[in-house]
């Protein structure tokens, strides 16, 4: 929705919204188990994210919060001076406001924190939406892997991007 400018009736920028961030407790596994039925076809299942949050420790995942409720998350496992992003969703409701743009700014912002030089992900070749959103962050298509998704055997298109080089710092 766009704000009105009274005087000349133009459209206005939107504010960027007021969003926080945090580190995902396992408190949030219901809301992250509902934006994956709502995201993915193949969703995570509740399973996976406790092994995530409670056996994994190269895993960091976040959760994106607009007035107290969890809106999107991020996650990403970061290994020696590389980050694996695992997965990143938006609740529906909130797509197209810019809101992906904020939770890639914050992934990658914590990927160096814990000393990431570069950070690849897997993308549906048939995702271009995400895949350009990708490619703002400074992804580059790297290969593909044949029939890597199990709902339909689509292949992903694997992506990297250099942080060292503060091209993923759009």
């Amino acid at each position: 929705m766009r704000t009105m400018d009274q005087a000349s009736g133009a459209a206005l920028p939107r504010p960027e919204p007021e969003v926080s961030f945090r580190r995902m407790e396992l408190d949030d596994i219901p809301a992250i188990t509902g934006i994956e039925r709502e995201s993915f076809t193949a969703p995570w299942s509740p399973e996976a994210f406790l092994n995530e949050l409670k056996h994994n420790h190269f895993a960091r995942y976040i959760v994106m919060e607009l007035d107290g409720r969890i809106i999107g998350y991020g996650g990403m496992w970061t290994i020696i001076d590389e980050a694996h992003i695992t997965n990143i969703a938006i609740r529906e409701a909130y797509r197209g406001r810019g809101l992906g743009n904020l939770l890639m700014k914050e992934l990658l912002r914590t990927a160096v924190q814990y000393g990431s030089r570069a950070i690849t992900l897997e993308v549906r070749v048939s995702n271009e939406p995400a895949q350009n959103l990708y490619r703002k962050f400074g992804f580059k298509p790297s290969g593909l892997r044949p029939r890597y998704y199990t709902d339909n055997q689509e292949d992903a298109l694997i992506m990297w991007a250099d942080l060292a080089q503060g091209e993923a710092e759009s």
